[in-house]
């Protein structure tokens, strides 16, 4: 862990934000939110898809977003597909909110069409697929 711990204080001050993703899922120590020099927390799509349903999922979901606020992060929900989701998530003050909801993963072209589209007014995001290839350190 020291050595990981190293690594990251030397990837922040150069700049690089760090993130915390799916938090929430599989071993993940509390203590790495007070040792990581993260910015941001994601909160895993399995705690999202079930906020409607859940209360449960509600309590944790609120429980994470006012413990990342208190320790400094910000706090992004990862897999919000409705507007119920959405409304749920903004009154816990989750500060970022992602998935098919708002737009489909796309290339930065159609990106940059749909944002040309949000901004003259048009309703539908184009639905234009992309495959990602994450790294580990």
């Amino acid at each position: 862990m020291q050595e990981t711990q190293r690594v990251f204080d030397d990837l922040a001050r150069i700049g690089v934000f760090l993130a915390i993703d799916d938090f929430g899922v599989g071993y993940c120590s509390l203590s790495y939110l007070r040792q990581l020099p993260a910015h941001q927390l994601k909160i895993d799509r399995s705690f999202v898809r079930d906020l409607e349903q859940s209360k449960d999922a509600r309590a944790v979901v609120d429980a994470v977003i006012r413990l990342a606020h208190a320790l400094g992060l910000r706090v992004v929900a990862e897999g919000v597909e409705t507007a119920a989701q959405s409304e749920i998530l903004l009154h816990m003050d989750c500060d970022e909110l992602q998935g098919y909801h708002f737009a489909r993963p796309m290339p930065a072209e159609a990106l940059l069409a749909w944002a040309r589209g949000q901004s003259q007014g048009q309703a539908e995001p184009p639905l234009v697929f992309t495959a990602s290839v994450l790294g580990t350190l």
